[in-house]
């Protein structure tokens, strides 16, 4: 199981200057959203330059003008980017093609999936399918329950992703349920008091 790093809400200096705090007990690190909309792919090609050997995750969430958007991240020095199930199918295999031009990887964000959307998505299969409670359900509704998933929805050849509100005391029903290959983690250590001891907690469940 691997531990993406969730940056969200900060400064791009700031995001580096956490990171290297907890950089040894991670795995792949996300440029959040925020930062992206705020700062652009600036922030993926610092955060790219500062850690070089890990994995940068350019959380876009594209749900259309794929092309562009994915060539954008992945020329910034993205390894990863996003892109939301809900998109139209032609756009998910656009971000596909690109991703194979580039050699990188598509995540696709379920957010708001329904079941059958889900099933039509299984096709790709070189893709990261994420699990996702979003930020709106936790802060507004309290939510961060990842629901019961259907076992026979994923193939044991399928990556596996969870983000939304996981924090140390969910994580082994998470495991239990839906098992993911990557634990997407924001605030449980963005927020900690003392975030690379957050982090070296996450990484001691990683490695059980």
């Amino acid at each position: 199981m691997k531990i993406q790093l969730a940056l969200d809400r900060m400064e791009i200096s700031e995001a580096i200057e956490l990171t290297r705090k907890v950089e040894d007990s991670v795995d792949w690190i996300e440029v959040g959203t925020s930062l992206i909309k705020e700062f652009g792919m600036a922030s993926v090609g610092e955060m790219k330059q500062a850690f070089p050997a890990k994995t940068i995750v350019a959380d876009i969430k594209t749900i259309d003008n794929a092309r562009y958007e994915f060539e954008m991240c992945f020329e910034a020095g993205a390894d990863v980017a996003t892109v939301m199930g809900v998109s139209p199918l032609v756009t998910i295999e656009a971000c596909m093609e690109v991703a194979g031009r580039y050699n990188k990887t598509v995540m696709i964000d379920l957010l708001n999936t329904t079941e059958h959307q889900k099933r039509d998505l299984m096709k790709y299969k070189n893709a990261v399918f994420c699990e996702h409670v979003s930020k709106d359900q936790q802060e507004e509704l309290g939510a961060s329950n990842h629901g019961v998933v259907d076992k026979n929805l994923y193939g044991p050849d399928m990556t596996i992703a969870a983000a939304g509100g996981i924090t140390l005391d969910s994580l082994d029903s998470l495991r239990k349920t839906l098992n993911p290959s990557i634990v997407i983690i924001g605030s449980a250590i963005t927020k900690a008091e003392n975030p690379a001891e957050a982090a070296a907690k996450f990484k001691c469940v990683e490695a059980k």
